[in-house]
């Protein structure tokens, strides 16, 4: 008999429950605007991952440029100094 008893409220609490989490279809209206920030928030790191690749290929060309340049003035500087060793000569 106190099985039966404890069968019945397992059962009674098993059936509260599904009926309390029922499940739909369609989702609510929290659950949309959830999922809506969500996307949005998504997106807007996109863009942002896109922003930062762009500045990041600038700064490498410019990075470029200006090793460019440095290399060149270390090339000046040796010329000068190999002419000022052989200026007395």
């Amino acid at each position: 008999m106190e099985n039966v008893k404890k069968l019945v409220v397992a059962i009674a609490v098993s059936g509260a429950l599904l009926l309390s989490f029922s499940c739909t279809k369609h989702p609510n209206d929290d659950q949309i605007r959830v999922m809506e920030e969500t996307r949005q928030a998504a997106l807007d790191a996109e863009k942002k991952i896109q922003e930062l690749e762009s500045q990041k290929q600038q700064l490498q060309s410019q990075l470029a440029g200006e090793q460019k340049k440095a290399d060149d003035c270390e090339k000046d500087k040796a010329d000068t100094q190999a002419r000022v060793a052989n200026w007395g000569n």
